[in-house]
């Protein structure tokens, strides 16, 4: 029985499976196909049929999918309606009223999730403290979705002032839209994260609303295609705070998949860290359409709770901070009217996808780029046969333009898209305050390696890992994930004269709802641990720290010890803290997890050669100004403890590793392929 992750990229879905009696190689399998986006559920299927693996062999089934973040990015979802309170109805357009550029007299904001006519206001007004100011008008709420009921809206949205610290009125407007639409589907803002700020938490209810037919609708029909294959197996989703959840909890929850996709990576990347002791990791993935960076401290991706889906529309939902950029196997290469080659953020997909996959495309991407440099073999490893020709026409365009010989154009494709991607590792290290260079680059996605020692070298990492499974890394992720849970609630209190007793019963009615939320999701109760954490800031500041708070019932001692987490804390993420300002609680949350099994490292150990003598194959590749005669190895015959000198190129299962002339590549006792300069590797 397989225990299996699979994760839809905009390209390819991968799969990896580790079979729960076999924990070694041989139990491993994986497949990489083309995405399916008329119905992502047919990739799967395809994975599966790929790796050779009945769906009634399946123990447990983790699935990532970026199909909440695209149906948001390309407006693709049934749109919903939104009630809120009168003198409201702007909130999701109106924003904070800030510029995304100062200066720029052109910029548009985007487009709001729900559109104004679609926006409905209603009587009714609650205090700051939760008490009611102004009772709920039952009758002009009833008017309100008559109307919204003669539109053909089956899917909304309440949201009114305040009610993160009551409910009620809300509670009320369900149950009369039920009346009046039995079949609608209805999100809560104070269900849906009780937060104090009315723009992130009418923006993350509205997602919800809006993703609640498109998640369910999709997980359904998955669900259903799979037990029609005569899978029994329980379906987990990948969340984006880098835990999963039943599909049950995720039809309901959809708000929290944003990050879904790469999530897995940042999984895949803890376990790494574990297993080869490395704390301070930045975890990289190049996929088709995206390039992906996180960074993990002690082997724990950092969360962040100040996600924004486009530009002024914040969601409050727990997630690992993640940033994603238009760079990826699929990007296009283009020159601007000022004649400069550009490359992105513009993708051939997976449909009709780069010219050499001979479905349609005739763009040059990066991925006809590397297979002109001939850092990628035609045949694909002898999975995909790719199109040369193609390739070198699509290049060609853009170098005739140019001026420069079509290997010259190649390699500067290569070497713009790399810089994009370090700009996203300064984004999650130096950006905030930590140093690239005190950290291991993990490099995921097929074309991860391709480009590793590139981006590391301009980035400022000196280490780099390529793991044997890099090119499923989400997939494997998804494998070594526990069920997890983050909930919030907003508790305003100064430090000074806290009501502890009141912070007690905060804390263990969240407890209480993760502790329930994990026993649905099929946690077993002696395999939960739970954190808690405080948003907390000094009086008067419009920005939190989160903060680790103690276990336990908290006392006048434990009020001390939250405080100087919160010094640490301060320091470590703004590089000061002042002992002279009084402080103040925010927000309250809690991190539940039920762990559950994982591939043993014996089992990781177990996929490296020992003692296999082979030969490398040469191939003409692209180095430095020329072709020349390159060793081109494979990792199916490299003996753990094998060192080689760049240049080279390494072939994984799924991907390929590139090590330069002035680089030198290792494989560990894990098959994991270490990169470094030469001079570093001395």
């Amino acid at each position: 029985m397989f225990r299996i992750g699979v994760d839809i990229g905009g390209t390819f879905t991968d799969l990896y499976a580790w079979d729960e009696s076999s924990p070694t190689a041989s139990g491993v399998r994986t497949a990489k196909v083309l995405s399916t986006p008329h119905d992502p559920s047919v990739g799967v299927l395809n994975a599966l049929r790929e790796a050779g693996i009945a769906p009634a062999e399946i123990s447990t089934f983790i699935h990532g999918t970026t199909i909440a973040t695209n149906a948001l990015i390309e407006r693709k979802y049934p749109e919903p309606a939104l009630i809120t309170t009168t003198g409201f109805r702007d909130v999701l357009e109106i924003g904070r009223q800030r510029r995304k550029a100062l200066y720029d007299p052109y910029q548009v904001k985007p487009q709001p999730l729900i559109s104004r006519q679609n926006r409905y206001t209603v009587t009714e007004k609650l205090g700051s403290a939760g008490e009611v100011v102004v009772p709920l008008d039952l009758d002009e709420l009833r008017r309100v979705v008559e109307t919204i009921k003669a539109r053909g809206i089956t899917n909304v949205a309440i949201a009114f002032i305040n009610s993160y610290q009551n409910g009620e009125h809300e509670r009320q407007a369900r149950e009369v839209v039920l009346e009046v639409i039995p079949e609608a589907r209805v999100a809560l803002s104070s269900e849906t994260r009780p937060k104090v700020r009315e723009l992130g938490r009418f923006v993350t209810t509205a997602i919800r609303a809006a993703m609640l037919p498109v998640v369910g609708d999709y997980m359904s029909r998955l669900e259903e295609h799979l037990a029609q294959e005569g899978s029994t197996a329980p379906l987990y989703i990948v969340k984006s705070n880098g835990g999963m959840m039943s599909s049950a909890t995720a039809k309901e929850r959809p708000e929290e998949l944003i990050e879904s996709g790469p999530a897995g990576g940042v999984a895949a990347g803890a376990y790494l860290s574990r297993l080869l002791d490395h704390p301070n990791v930045i975890v990289t993935d190049v996929g088709g359409t995206s390039f992906e960076a996180a960074l993990l401290e002690d082997g724990r991706g950092l969360v962040t709770d100040e996600y924004e889906l486009e530009w002024e529309m914040p969601v409050i939902v727990p997630m690992l901070d993640i940033r994603s950029i238009g760079a990826g196997g699929g990007s296009i290469a283009w020159i601007d009217d000022g004649g400069s080659l550009r490359v992105g953020p513009q993708s051939a997909g997976s449909v009709p996808g780069p010219a050499c996959y001979g479905r349609g495309g005739t763009a040059p991407t990066v991925t006809d780029a590397n297979l002109v440099l001939g850092r990628i073999s035609p045949d694909l490893g002898g999975k995909f046969t790719l199109d040369i020709d193609a390739a070198e026409r699509a290049v060609g365009t853009i170098a005739k333009q140019l001026g420069l010989e079509l290997a010259e154009c190649a390699e500067g494709i290569v070497k713009i898209v790399g810089e994009s991607m370090a700009s996203a590792i300064r984004m999650v290290s130096s950006d905030r305050g930590r140093d690239p260079r005190d950290h291991t680059m993990v490099a995921f996605g097929g074309a991860g390696g391709l480009h590793a020692f590139d981006i590391a070298k301009s980035a400022g990492v000196q280490r780099i890992v390529v793991p044997g499974y890099a090119g499923v890394a989400c997939a494997f992720g998804a494998i070594t994930m526990d069920v997890r849970h983050d909930l919030e609630s907003t508790f305003y209190a100064p430090l000074d004269g806290l009501d502890i007793d009141a912070l007690n019963a905060a804390f263990d009615d969240l407890e209480q709802q993760a502790r329930a939320l994990l026993d649905r999701d099929g946690a077993a109760s002696d395999s939960v641990s739970i954190d808690r954490f405080a948003a907390m800031c000094y009086i008067g500041q419009s920005y939190e720290v989160s903060t680790p708070v103690p276990s336990g019932r908290l006392d006048e001692e434990s009020l001390g010890q939250i405080s100087k987490a919160f010094y640490a804390e301060h320091e470590r993420e703004y590089g000061l803290y002042s002992t002279e300002f009084p402080m103040a609680i925010v927000n309250l949350r809690i991190t539940a997890v039920g762990l559950t099994e994982k591939p043993s490292d014996e089992a990781m150990a177990s996929s490296a050669q020992n003692g296999v003598s082979y030969q490398p194959t040469q191939r003409d590749v692209y180095f430095d100004g020329q072709f020349s005669k390159v060793d081109i190895h494979n990792t199916a015959s490299i003996a753990a403890g094998t060192d080689i000198p760049g240049p080279a190129v390494i072939e994984q299962e799924h991907g390929v590793v590139v090590v330069p002339a002035d680089a030198r590549a290792h494989v560990d006792n894990y098959g994991n392929v270490i990169v470094a300069s030469k001079e570093t590797a001395k």
